[in-house]
């Protein structure tokens, strides 16, 4: 048959769901918490393939060709901006920019009531500033894409593997000239199994999380915004979650740092929860993409004593590379572009020995507070370490 029914552990990026003209592709979460369509009515299908023609996981070249690499280290001039995002805050000047010329932005948030990551459409500036920040979880893009008017035109971000996939859904209806694509460096997407019981964790101590955040500068500078931020219904102080308000410090009454052994980053960037698609299937690392602009942080020498952030900014299509020129109340520095790759990775993550134990352990439930779970992870530290004195 053909149609999607039979793959599993793909990129779940919903761009099959988005192309399915009869809606007979939906979104769910598999048993290790990473989302893939399923076909719900296969009695309706007419095996018409554009839900395979548009997947990006079976193929295995990338849709964009003959793209031409220009590099700049990029932050913003607003030093709101650049403290509140992850890096220099030129991901949100890109779609800043292009909102106030009648654009519609697509971005991620996290929604709270959901504890998931969300594609969504912005249409002001005030809107889009909800996609400030890293957000190291899958995003669920369903909704959002399906809403999109192929007649309008739009800024669209999402990993590598969504945007990939996203070209060749525009591609194949015509209307390419109307986007912007925008991705960025992707390590991985872990489990949201492991998401859930780190929350879980921390709703003994604040109870329902009403604000997470990813990255924070405030503290401790660029080099060390490795932070999970959380809020909690217990905590006392004020919520601030109103437009511009959102470009100033959250009250946090949880401050977890990799640095000091968080452990979701450790299940995370520790490479102990990621998916198949990631480790297997992984098309995008390094120069490889499908975007007109991808955006990261610049890590490497050149940039080693900035602690307020500096944006990894790449165009590889004229299209990307004339929007980045035309940018205003940027800084925008030329430099190849290995000075401004460097640090990011060349090749795909690759899970560790005891990963299957870890998704089993977190299908059931398990907590990572607990001293299974720490030993779980002296276990692959010892490993680890075993393998390298070989």
């Amino acid at each position: 048959m053909k149609n999607i029914s039979d793959i599993h552990n793909c990129y779940g990026c919903g761009v099959c769901s988005a192309s399915c003209a009869r809606n007979l592709i939906s979104m769910r979460l598999n048993k290790n918490g990473f989302y893939e369509p399923y076909v719900t009515d296969i009695s309706r299908c007419t095996n018409c393939g554009i839900c395979l023609e548009v997947c990006a996981y079976v193929h295995n070249e990338i849709a964009l060709e003959n793209y031409q690499v220009s590099a700049w280290a990029a932050w913003s001039n607003n030093d709101k901006v650049r403290k509140k995002c992850s890096s220099g805050g030129i991901g949100f000047e890109i779609g800043k920019q292009l909102l106030e010329q009648g654009y519609k932005a697509v971005g991620c948030r996290y929604n709270v009531a959901k504890e998931r990551a969300e594609h969504f459409i912005a249409i002001t500036v005030n809107e889009y500033i909800q996609s400030i920040g890293s957000k190291y979880i899958q995003s669920y893009t369903e909704e959002a894409f399906k809403n999109i008017n192929k007649k309008e035109k739009y800024l669209v971000t999402g990993t590598p593997c969504q945007i990939d996939s996203f070209r060749r859904m525009i591609r194949k209806y015509k209307c390419e000239d109307n986007f912007i694509l925008l991705d960025f460096f992707c390590h991985s997407v872990p489990s949201i199994l492991a998401w859930k019981a780190y929350l879980k964790k921390y709703k003994k101590q604040i109870g329902q999380i009403t604000y997470a955040s990813w990255r924070n500068k405030f503290e401790y500078g660029w080099h060390d915004s490795w932070i999970i931020g959380l809020n909690g219904e217990k905590f006392s102080e004020p919520i601030i979650n109103a437009n511009n308000s959102l470009l100033e410090e959250q009250p946090c009454k949880i401050k977890s740092r990799w640095s000091q052994g968080d452990l979701f980053y450790k299940l995370f960037l520790g490479d102990l929860c990621i998916g198949t698609q990631c480790q297997l299937n992984c098309k995008y690392k390094y120069n490889k993409s499908s975007a007109d602009i991808r955006i990261g942080d610049l890590w490497g020498k050149t940039y080693k004593n900035d602690e307020k952030g500096v944006s990894a900014l790449i165009s590889f299509t004229e299209k990307g590379k004339e929007i980045i020129k035309n940018l205003k109340d940027v800084t925008l520095i030329k430099h190849s572009f290995e000075i401004v790759a460097e640090g990011q990775m060349k090749h795909k993550a690759k899970q560790k020995i005891i990963s299957p134990i870890i998704f089993w352990y977190l299908r059931h439930g398990g907590a990572i507070e607990s001293p299974i779970f720490k030993l779980l992870l002296f276990s692959q530290k010892v490993i680890s370490k075993i393998k390298s004195m070989i």
